[in-house]
């Protein structure tokens, strides 16, 4: 669904930024509320709302007696705000599993759950409360919104960072996911009540501090950690996120000779390692064969030549291509293999092998084809 009016309280914070651009994405116009409004803006945006979500609060004020004129007051004043419009608008509450202990902050969320959710009692309205744990990703300030901000900042930035307890369990929730459950709720519906978000991880303060040091020293060694799923993804962009303009870019070693250029762009530890290579024209590189390593050849650019040696046979098997009609090329155990360069120009491959290259153990044998 898309077209819809939302406010948004706290649209300037971080779970608020986030979700204000996804709703941009699919066509809806958000209604921002933040400290700077007035009473009457909140009457005023309400009134217009097709749905609020509420994320207004305070987690870490200067004065305590915050929590209770922030969380509890301002939902509160989103009841009350409800009330004068005079019809049903469903509401989205960011709460916290906090709001389970009895601490100031804890308290106060609770006291705008029960607010929120008696107004549903009473008018038939629809509330869907959802318990946070900590909230990380993109845009989360240091030192503000969670341990994980605070480290993924000052280890991109080569700062400390300090861990009291490294056993100390912590509970994550990824901003994606948050939203996606929001937005989840306000497409379909259904009675009020507490919602979850999935995927939540649980992990401990030591873990994440260690995961997010080892992005930092792994990009140092040219290395990628198995950042495509799970909590290693969301933290990985968390920290990519957090990096200043400066980092965005680093340079890589490239051997150079009278064949040409040879680089590793990247070596992972389950996954093999990508390099790229240049050769001149008529220059041949390769000439070895492996027991158990596998690549794949992509030309990119020029026009290449592969031989094929069986080394117990003898058969041979030859294989053209060129950039401009993208083939990979696998090398195959047993198979001595070279590629020359047959273009006019200069010719580019990328090249995948399924393992890092051991100096100790290279698995490679050199073999004229």
């Amino acid at each position: 669904m898309s077209g819809r009016r939302i406010a948004v309280t706290g649209a300037d914070g971080f779970v608020g930024r986030n979700l204000a651009l996804r709703l941009a994405e699919i066509g809806d116009q958000v209604l921002p509320l933040t400290r700077t409004s007035t009473r009457e803006d909140w009457f005023a945006a309400i009134a217009a709302a097709d749905a609020v979500v509420h994320l207004a609060g305070a987690n870490r004020p200067a004065d305590p007696a915050e929590f209770d004129t922030v969380n509890a007051g301002t939902a509160a004043l989103l009841v009350e705000a409800i009330g004068a419009a005079g019809r049903s608008v469903p509401v989205v509450y960011a709460s916290s599993i906090r709001a389970a202990g009895d601490d100031a902050y804890g308290r106060s969320k609770r006291a705008g759950e029960e607010a929120l959710l008696a107004h549903a009692a009473r008018t038939g309205g629809r509330v869907y409360v959802f318990r946070l744990p900590n909230v990380f990703g993109k845009w989360a300030r240091p030192n503000y919104n969670s341990a994980v901000a605070t480290f993924c900042h000052n280890v991109a930035r080569d700062l400390p960072i300090t861990v009291n307890d490294p056993g100390a369990a912590l509970s994550l929730v990824y901003i994606d996911d948050v939203v996606d459950a929001f937005l989840g709720i306000l497409d379909r519906g259904g009675e009020s009540g507490m919602v979850d978000v999935a995927p939540t991880y649980a992990t401990t303060v030591g873990a994440v501090a260690n995961t997010i040091r080892g992005f930092r020293t792994d990009r140092a060694d040219n290395l990628i950690d198995a950042v495509g799923t799970g909590l290693t993804r969301a933290l990985y962009a968390t920290y990519v996120a957090a990096l200043p303009p400066a980092e965005f870019s680093y340079p890589i070693v490239s051997h150079r000779d009278t064949r040409g250029a040879f680089s590793e762009m990247l070596k992972t530890r389950t996954s093999g390692q990508f390099s790229y290579f240049t050769a001149l024209p008529g220059v041949t590189r390769g000439g070895h064969y492996h027991h158990t390593k596998t690549e794949k050849f992509l030309i990119v650019h020029g026009r290449a030549r592969f031989g094929f040696r069986h080394m117990l046979t003898g058969e041979t098997y030859e294989i053209v291509t060129d950039g401009d009609t993208p083939t990979v090329v696998e090398t195959v155990p047993g198979w001595a293999h070279d590629v020359t360069n047959v273009g006019a120009g200069i010719m580019v491959s990328l090249l995948w092998a399924n393992e890092v290259f051991d100096r100790a153990r290279p698995d490679t044998i050199t073999a004229k084809v």
